[in-house]
């Protein structure tokens, strides 16, 4: 499901009658009173987390798909690979790629919470977080990707990998066709936040602007 495509289930504010910013902002500065952390730790951690976003999954996988001897070394250990695009990952939780082909399609859930690579991918959508889509993907997983527009063929396997606390899966889209030699940032367009879940396809390359 991309961003046009909405199946958030409603996550309305149950702060139990205290307002999210009003916990936020005690939280914050009891934090900052103690010692635990400063404000510019805090900024800084600002920072971070918006720089967190699905651009840097498609980074990665556009730069796995146009270079073979990264793709070998992100095999091997994803998490070296992503430092050799910039991506601090030392406290990040393991990561294992989920290689896409015409026998085996992936598909990633966490049917206990929301854990995901959000370092590459960003915040967890809405739609991944409900318990509709965690309990309705190990189901009937074919179902569930039609919605987003993606056919699977019965040929090919689709695996729903579930999530660890100690482990993020990242699923590494078929690159489509029609894209030899194409740039790294340019294909990187094709790849949408929700490919890296493995709910739907790259973009189709002739709807791509020049």
């Amino acid at each position: 499901m991309s961003e046009h495509h909405d199946h958030a289930e409603g996550h309305e504010h149950r702060g139990y009658g205290v307002p999210f910013e009003v916990v936020e902002t005690a939280m914050r500065e009891l934090l900052q009173t103690k010692g635990i952390i400063t404000a510019a730790e805090l900024a800084q951690s600002i920072v971070d987390e918006d720089a967190r976003t699905p651009e840097n999954g498609a980074r990665f996988v556009a730069r796995f798909w146009s270079d073979p001897a990264f793709a070998g070394r992100a095999r091997a250990d994803a998490k070296a690979a992503a430092a050799e695009l910039g991506f601090d990952l030392t406290v990040a939780p393991g990561l294992e790629l989920l290689e896409n082909t015409d026998a085996v399609r992936h598909v990633t859930v966490c049917t206990l919470c929301s854990c995901s690579p959000t370092f590459l991918i960003g915040p967890p959508p809405a739609w991944y977080k409900g318990t509709t889509y965690r309990k309705r993907i190990v189901r009937d997983p074919r179902a569930v990707v039609a919605e987003w527009g993606t056919h699977v063929p019965d040929s090919t396997e689709l695996r729903v990998v579930d999530t660890t606390t100690e482990t993020r899966y990242l699923v590494i889209p078929q690159r489509p066709a029609g894209t030899d030699g194409w740039s790294e940032e340019r294909l990187a367009r094709l790849v949408t936040r929700d490919s890296l879940f493995g709910v739907e396809d790259p973009l189709d390359p002739t709807t791509l602007a020049e």
